[in-house]
């Protein structure tokens, strides 16, 4: 059986990664699975438990910790996610493609360490800062100082763009989702 590879997205909060990361999973092609991240943040009304997350405490988070169960984990916006080891690795190992959706500093340590072989990693971005802002907004699920945090946060992870493979502008949907597809299936074919 031939083993999957991880496609890793990031990119900030109401740049589309949600409707981009259904549309990948939806496309039977790539034989995506989508990885659960465990994560310490309050689950939001229509999240479930295993599905968007694995919702933990504090305490559940530093157990996998020390038992180095995670690719990679980090703090953002005053909570703790973390990409589960044995989780990925069982999935990739059943031939499954894994698609990741991590922010950037996770995103770099996982990146460090995965084969190149393995990965194929993409940085989603909005046209612009108040794109951004806006899209927020209208979102409605944050406050407003919440919404500034995170464009200032989408200020500084910018910079990190050329760790990825590819980094998209999603300025249409559609052809955000197009050019993401094209390039997971050039890399899956290549493998």
């Amino acid at each position: 059986m031939k083993k999957g590879i991880i496609v890793l997205i990031s990119g900030p909060s109401g740049v589309g990664k949600g409707t981009i990361l259904k549309e990948l999973i939806n496309n039977k092609a790539l034989n995506l699975t989508f990885s659960v991240s465990m994560t310490t943040r309050a689950k939001r009304e229509k999240e479930v438990h295993g599905e968007h997350y694995f919702f933990v405490s504090q305490e559940e988070f530093a157990a996998n910790l020390k038992r180095d169960n995670f690719l990679e984990h980090a703090t953002f916006v005053g909570n703790s996610y973390g990409t589960p080891k044995d989780y990925v690795f069982n999935l990739l190992n059943e031939g499954k493609n894994v698609l990741i959706e991590i922010e950037v500093k996770g995103a770099k340590t996982l990146i460090s360490k995965v084969d190149p072989e393995d990965i194929i990693s993409f940085y989603i971005m909005p046209p612009s800062v108040d794109d951004l802002i806006y899209r927020l907004k209208h979102r409605g699920t944050e406050d407003d100082a919440t919404i500034m945090r995170r464009a200032e946060q989408f200020k500084d992870e910018i910079k990190y763009k050329d760790q990825y493979d590819h980094a998209v502008v999603n300025d249409d949907l559609e052809t955000c989702i197009k050019e993401v597809t094209a390039l997971i299936e050039a890399r899956i074919n290549k493998k």
